[in-house]
């Protein structure tokens, strides 16, 4: 345990923006990131990007009148809503939901909100993934916060 004069250095830890996707671990990434929260008693914001399919025309992207992009910030936040509820523990300061690239979005988010830590998961692919690298890797890569990466084995440790 910390000794109270430890318990708040200047460096603390005050802003963690968690970041998930659609995927079934988005769930257990929050756990953990909701966990350092609590201990940290940092502000927590939870964040998904989201994306058009590529299957859509491009016009589904840019068109203020299609209501495509709407209907899927309405379901991302919905399931971010889910997700929170995973916690008594920690309040979620606020859910966030961009439609975009996601590793331009969570970096641009991260600054936007100045959060000291991003919290996101690695979803260790093969094929492709690793040749081009994963939306984790240029987060560590290009971002001048700190970053967590929460990899399956911790992320499925967590009851």
């Amino acid at each position: 345990m910390l000794e109270e004069t430890q318990a708040n250095p200047p460096h603390r830890i005050k802003k963690i923006l968690i970041a998930v996707d659609n995927s079934p671990r988005a769930g257990n990434v929050f756990d953990v990131g909701a966990e350092y929260a609590g201990l940290l008693r940092a502000e927590l914001y939870l964040f998904r990007a989201i994306s058009v399919p590529q299957e859509f025309p491009p016009g589904a992207v840019s068109s203020e009148n299609d209501p495509l992009p709407k209907q899927l910030t309405e379901i991302a936040l919905q399931q971010l809503t889910v997700i929170a509820s995973r916690t008594s523990n920690v309040v979620v300061t606020q859910m966030l939901v961009r439609v975009g690239f996601p590793d331009n979005l969570i970096l641009e988010t991260a600054e936007a909100l100045d959060a000291d830590l991003i919290v996101l998961g690695s979803h260790g692919y093969s094929g492709w993934d690793r040749i081009l690298g994963t939306t984790a890797a240029a987060i560590a890569n290009r971002s001048s916060r700190n970053v967590l990466i929460v990899h399956a084995k911790d992320a499925l440790a967590i009851p």
